[in-house]
């Protein structure tokens, strides 16, 4: 029996002539069996590979054979936008076959999430934090809502394993478990990772049953046509970009959305048809745009990295990515936006603006060509998501015993490697600190964890991330999108002018006390402010620059302007040699060129701190102030990591905990082995000071 026959017979018949599908594509085939069976797997295939049908369709024959009422498949994505791209698509499959689909979260209205409620779908589709609402809702019976769950599926599981989100999706996931009384089937979906059975043990740890990771035969490098130009600005890529493949359809990844912006109203000057699509849109305008581009030819949609996470926009002609993300799965994902139509190849156009950007591009294609992919690493040691979920169990339990509330979450607990001790000691410190209280072995929210957390119906403890001081933008009465207020701050005198959906907007009025800001259209120049923290490099990432800049000869994939720039930079750092680092000093001071990525050169860095000297760092080079003794200082700090790894000092501790969302709800001990256990880079560390330091004095 092929793996086809083995679904149900009304699957099958709606798969020829519903869909009117000539055959499975490779990962949907090989998923039958797996799924069926009820195994637990993780199914990788690149981007638009049909992932969500590998999945969905066995899980609907499941369905059907097995009578499966009420609520029973749970479907979490990332993003918002994700989830409602999906809904039509998935409402349609468990149509054919007389089921429903629902959607829940922030921008569904109270009256459809009433609905919901009263009438629970066949299959819901929820973003982790909207799970954390439902769970912890007065409105819900969130007991009788998830008590029939089968099966879990999770969507672009690697956006959420390499953050504390992933921890905050395991605890919920354990939670449900715990409601449903059984083990759910979880199914995780994801673009190709370098550590593929180390991830599924992450989304299955403390469950029973089999596991496999499911992945049809990988595309070989050759398929794809990469090229990397230099264009040295965005001005010079917005007329490279109007010039190129004119009547194609395009897709361009910027990975900010102040560049996103600039660039629109870049390409627009050029009489391109442009859209504009990124997470500080109004959910109206997002959707407008990528509903425009995906009918439409002879256009540009200019995207950050929400449209990598599989999206429809429809058919593709072409990628370009202005400068480089920072991972190579990033690429990946990016690169299997296009060869979706037969007789089409995928490709990718890089664009550089800035020198570092060229080189990080090279070295990001250099580094697929040769097979690499970044293994997806969970933060170590997540107390502060521990404290989070403990908090969250005493609301949806209207109180939690002291001693068995870890039963709820074991996955968690075991996924992470946090001991029973440390348990106690967080529980501890929490009721210490009045964060919770206890009653007769009872836990329940004190009041210092009503203060901090309990506003709005404790809206924060929703999310293990802390949201920016956002301010929502309006034109009339339509909403256009959201900017940080420091773009209405520090200006000089004059109207503030901003840019959003590709468009400049004078600032008529800022209501300061709602949070919002009326504008209207304009042809004055401005910009937009957001905050992100940035993604540091990798080690392998910063080390294939590095190589980047020693090799000789020409690279394939370059331009004749890229070519001629990369050799320009080649002659700028003829002191970069293979197996060294470099200690470049001028009259102001030294840099030490370690190409290690910020982490590594964080914890030299911290090494420093006692040392007087003035310390900065960025993902290639230590810089060092005054120039006097650097080389010794080096030395020193080498030969203290060839002894035992670098400790960070409270100070430096302090200023990166405070970044960490619930941070307050955990013991100083724990807080300092968490950011330390974070932050250390002990092998790339000895990696580096293994190897001669070269002098070199530049005139």
């Amino acid at each position: 029996m092929s793996p086809f026959e083995r679904l149900h017979p009304a699957v099958q018949h709606h798969i020829v002539n519903s869909l009117g599908w000539k055959a499975l594509r490779p990962l949907q085939e090989a998923a039958i069996e797996p799924v069926l069976s009820g195994e637990h797997a993780l199914l990788l295939a690149p981007t638009a590979g049909g992932k969500t049908e590998a999945a969905i369709l066995p899980i609907l024959s499941r369905m059907l054979t097995e009578d499966w009422r009420g609520l029973s498949v749970v479907y979490v994505c990332p993003i918002k936008a994700l989830l409602n791209n999906l809904e039509e698509r998935l409402s349609r499959y468990a149509g054919l076959l007389g089921r429903r689909v629902a959607v829940w979260h922030g921008d569904i209205s109270q009256g459809e999430r009433a609905r919901t409620a009263r009438e629970p779908p066949d299959l819901l589709l929820a973003t982790p934090e909207s799970l954390e609402v439902v769970l912890v809702s007065r409105r819900v019976d969130h007991r009788s809502f998830f008590k029939n769950v089968q099966a879990f599926v999770i969507d672009e599981i690697h956006a959420f394993a390499g953050d504390d989100r992933g921890w905050h999706l395991i605890g919920l996931l354990d939670r449900l478990s715990r409601i449903s009384g059984r083990t759910p089937q979880r199914l995780g979906l994801s673009a190709t990772v370098g550590n593929a059975e180390a991830l599924l043990s992450w989304l299955v740890a403390g469950r029973s049953g089999a596991k496999r990771v499911v992945t049809p035969e990988a595309d070989v490098a050759a398929e794809a046509d990469v090229q990397v130009d230099f264009v040295g600005n965005l001005a010079n890529a917005a007329t490279v970009i109007s010039r190129l493949h004119r009547g194609e359809k395009r897709l361009v990844f910027c990975d900010s959305r102040s560049q996103v912006e600039n660039l629109a109203v870049e390409l627009r000057a050029r009489s391109v048809r442009t859209f504009v699509s990124h997470s500080s849109l109004s959910v109206d305008a997002r959707r407008q745009a990528e509903a425009a581009f995906a009918s439409g030819e002879d256009c540009v949609i200019v995207a950050t990295s929400t449209l990598e996470l599989g999206i429809d926009v429809g058919d593709l002609d072409r990628v370009i990515q202005i400068d480089a993300p920072n991972t190579v799965a990033s690429f990946l994902q990016r690169l299997g936006r296009t060869g979706r139509r037969k007789g089409t190849d995928r490709n990718c156009l890089f664009l550089a603006t800035k020198d570092d950007a060229l080189l990080r591009a090279v070295a990001l294609v250099e580094l697929w060509r040769n097979g690499f992919v970044e293994p997806i690493e969970p933060p170590p040691l997540p107390y502060h998501v521990l404290a989070q979920q403990l908090l969250a169990l005493t609301l949806q339990e209207s109180g939690i015993g002291k001693r068995t509330w870890i039963e709820w979450i074991p996955g968690l607990l075991l996924g992470s490697g946090i001991s029973r001790e440390e348990v106690d000691t967080l529980v501890r410190y929490m009721i210490g600190e009045g964060m919770l209280f206890e009653d007769d072995g009872l836990l329940g929210i004190g009041a210092e964890g009503e203060g901090r957390y309990g506003l709005k119906n404790f809206l924060e403890l929703f999310s293990v991330f802390t949201s920016p001081p956002l301010f929502t933008v309006l034109y009339g009465r339509t909403e256009i999108g959201q900017v940080h207020q420091l773009t209405f701050q520090a200006r000089d005198v004059g109207p503030t002018t901003l840019v959003l959906g590709g468009r400049r907007w004078s600032v008529k009025h800022v209501d300061w006390d709602r949070r919002q800001a009326f504008v209207e259209p304009t042809e004055q120049r401005g910009r937009s402010r957001w905050l992100g923290t940035g993604q540091p490099l990798s080690f392998t990432l910063c080390q294939a620059v590095k190589s980047v800049l020693t090799e000789e000869g020409l690279t394939p994939h370059l331009s004749k302007r890229g070519t001629a720039r990369l050799e320009e930079l080649r002659e700028d750092y003829d002191w970069v040699n293979e197996g060294e680092t470099s200690l470049v000093k001028d009259q102001f001071a030294s840099r030490w060129w370690t190409f290690a990525g910020s982490l590594v050169n964080a914890c030299f860095g911290n090494a420093f701190i006692e040392t007087g000297y003035r310390i900065r760092f960025d993902d290639f080079a230590v810089r060092i102030e005054p120039v006097n003794g650097a080389a010794n200082l080096i030395r020193k700090i080498s030969e203290s990591v060839r002894e035992r790894p670098i400790l960070l000092a409270t100070e430096a501790v302090e200023q990166m905990a405070d970044r960490i969302k619930f941070v307050d709800c955990v013991p100083p001990l724990l807080r300092h082995a968490m950011v330390s256990a974070r932050q250390a880079r002990v092998e790339d560390c000895e990696q580096i000071v293994n190897q001669p330091v070269i002098e070199v004095m530049l005139r």
